[in-house]
């Protein structure tokens, strides 16, 4: 079996609990609960964790698929340098986070979410994963082969040209005469 890769399934869960403690911090500021400044907080926060998790990180394999417009949001994150691409710095950033979440019952649920997406971010940390951004390749165009230049002339399924029969038009003077043919003699 191959390693987990801790950081993965951390920034999954990271976004899925900034999204959570975004909506709790707009349910409980739109209802004016008491305590509704946690509930502002987590809509400040919320909308912070997702912009820093939006940007997936590079796998180590190198199979990693970027989401939708994560490109512009990569480069922010990658200007911050060791802020961003250390998971140390991360998980104890959204352990501070998720602190006054706490104390609304609106911004519970993203609270404890939070805090579990930073202990998993701790864990990659001392697994030595840190993140690596996810940037678009140029792709070079191989050259063209000469045999895919030309259309194929046989309907699939194709045998090899060896073992292909030969049309009359190719064998122009051939030493026999095809008995079959169609002629005009009718």
């Amino acid at each position: 079996m191959g390693k987990i890769e801790w950081a993965m399934w951390a920034n999954e869960q990271a976004l899925a609990a900034g999204l959570i403690y975004l909506t709790g911090g707009i349910v409980g500021v739109a209802g004016q609960f008491r305590g509704w400044e946690f509930a502002a907080f987590g809509v400040a926060a919320g909308a912070f964790v997702c912009l820093l998790e939006y940007p997936r990180s590079k796998r180590r394999k190198g199979t990693s698929v970027a989401r939708t417009g994560q490109y512009c949001f990569t480069v922010v994150v990658k200007a911050f340098g060791p802020l961003t691409r250390n998971y140390y710095v991360r998980a104890f950033l959204h352990a501070a986070l998720c602190v006054p979440g706490g104390f609304m019952l609106a911004t519970v649920l993203g609270c404890v979410c939070l805090a579990m997406s930073s202990l998993i971010y701790l864990s990659a940390a001392i697994h030595g994963e840190q993140w690596e951004p996810i940037l678009p390749r140029p792709e070079a165009r191989a050259p063209v082969a000469d045999s895919i230049k030309t259309a194929p002339q046989n309907p699939p399924p194709r045998p090899p040209p060896e073992l292909r029969r030969k049309r009359m038009e190719d064998l122009e003077g051939a030493a026999y005469a095809n008995p079959i043919a169609v002629t005009d003699e009718y």
